[in-house]
C-alpha cells in the first residue's frame, strides 16, 4: 500500500510540475529541480497518507460480507440517482461547475450509509427471491428437516432409498439447536445432540440427495417450531418431522408434513385376522393372563393367555388388528388354545 501510494503521489507530482512549467512562472531553480521537488513531495504525501488507507482497508476487512454487499447496493443506487439529478444541472453555473460532482459524492456516501444501516431488509429482500427458487426447484418441493427427525436418524436410511426428491434444507436455527443440545451438561441430551450432528454430516456426504444449510432466522420468533412453520410458508416447502405436536401445528397452518412415524407404520407388513405367526413372548401384559411379544419391525403383539409362555417361542393366530396414533397393535391367541376350542 505504501509503495503504490508513493508511486501515485510521484506521478501526480510530475503532472503538477508539468502544469507549473506551462504557466511560465519564474522559479529560482531549473525545470529539472522543479520536477525532482514535485515528484519527491508527491511521493512523501502518498507515503504520509498510506496509514489512513491502511486503516480503511482493515476496517473493511472487519465488516461482515452482508454489510459490504448492502453498502455497495446503496452506493450504486446513490450514484444512479445522482446521475439522474445531475443531468438537468449540467448548465447551472454554481460552485464553479462542480455541483454535479458534489451531489454525486453526497448521494454516494448517503447511499452507502443507508445500505449498511438497512442491511437486514436488503438481505431479506434478496433471500426471499433466492429462497422462492430454492423452495420449488424443477417442480419438486424442498423438504425442511426439524431437530427431532435429524436426531432420530432414520432420515439417513430413507435418503439412501431414493424416495425423497428435491433439496433437504437445514435452517441455521435448527443447527443452532442441535449444537446447543450437543453442548448440554446432561449426558443423554449431549449424546442425542452429537448423534444428530453425526447424522447430518453423514447425509451431507452422501450423493443420494442435496443438503443445504439455509442461513435464515426470525429474530421476532423464539420457538423453533414456529420458525419452521414460517420458513415452510415462505419457501412453499414441506416439513419432515416425527414430532406429533409439530405435525398438528403444520396442519393447522396449511403446511404439508412428511411424518417419519407415519411412513414407518405405512410400510409395516400387513397382518390380517386368521393368520398364523411365530412369536417370542417376552413379558406379561396389562390384563390378567396376557403376554406381550414383538415383530421384527417393533409392532407389539398382545397374546391373550400368553403369560404362561413368557420366555418361549410359540405359534399364535391373529384375532384382530388395532391401528392407533401411536402405531399398530396386534391381538392374538396361542394356537394350542385355538385347537382346544
Amino acid at each position: 500500500m505504501r509503495i503504490i501510494l508513493s508511486l501515485l503521489g510521484g506521478i501526480l507530482g510530475y503532472q503538477a510540475a508539468d502544469y507549473l512549467r506551462g504557466l511560465q512562472i519564474d522559479f529560482p531553480f531549473t525545470e529539472n529541480y522543479l520536477i525532482v521537488i514535485a515528484v519527491s513531495l508527491g511521493a512523501l504525501v502518498g507515503l504520509a497518507i498510506s496509514p489512513l488507507f491502511d486503516r480503511m482497508f482493515r476496517c473493511l476487512l472487519k465488516l461482515h460480507m452482508r454489510d459490504i454487499l448492502s453498502g455497495l447496493i446503496g452506493l450504486v443506487c446513490g450514484i444512479l440517482i445522482a446521475i439522474l439529478v445531475s443531468i438537468p444541472l449540467q448548465n447551472v453555473k454554481i460552485a464553479n461547475g462542480y455541483l454535479p460532482l458534489i451531489i454525486t459524492t453526497i448521494l454516494a456516501v448517503l447511499g452507502w450509509s443507508i445500505g449498511v444501516k438497512k442491511r437486514e431488509e436488503v438481505v431479506t429482500l434478496f433471500q426471499k427471491q433466492n429462497t422462492a427458487f430454492l423452495g420449488n426447484r424443477n417442480g419438486v418441493c424442498a423438504k425442511i428437516l426439524d431437530t427431532s427427525v435429524i436426531i432420530d436418524g432414520r432420515i439417513s436410511d430413507i435418503t439412501k432409498t431414493g424416495f425423497i426428491e428435491g433439496t433437504l434444507i437445514v435452517p441455521s436455527f435448527v443447527l443452532d439447536e442441535l449444537q446447543h443440545i450437543a453442548d448440554s451438561s446432561d449426558v443423554l441430551k449431549r449424546n442425542r445432540g452429537r448423534r444428530g450432528l453425526d447424522i447430518l454430516n453423514k447425509i451431507q456426504k452422501e450423493p443420494y440427495v442435496a443438503v443445504q444449510i439455509l442461513d435464515r432466522n426470525f429474530d421476532d420468533i423464539s420457538e423453533v417450531d414456529s420458525k419452521l412453520v414460517k420458513l415452510a410458508k415462505e419457501l412453499g416447502a414441506k416439513v419432515i418431522t416425527n414430532d406429533f405436536n409439530l405435525n398438528k401445528v403444520c396442519e393447522l397452518h396449511g403446511v404439508q408434513v412428511l411424518n417419519i412415524n407415519e411412513l414407518a407404520n405405512a410400510v409395516k407388513p400387513v397382518v390380517l385376522p386368521g393368520e398364523e405367526l411365530r412369536v417370542h413372548v417376552i413379558k406379561d401384559g396389562k390384563e390378567q393372563g396376557q403376554g406381550v411379544a414383538y415383530l421384527d419391525d417393533g409392532t407389539m403383539i398382545v397374546v391373550d393367555g400368553g403369560r404362561r409362555y413368557i420366555g418361549e417361542t410359540i405359534g399364535v393366530m391373529v384375532t384382530s388388528v388395532l391401528q392407533t396414533a401411536a402405531g399398530r397393535m396386534i391381538f392374538a391367541k396361542p394356537k394350542a388354545m385355538e385347537k382346544a376350542l
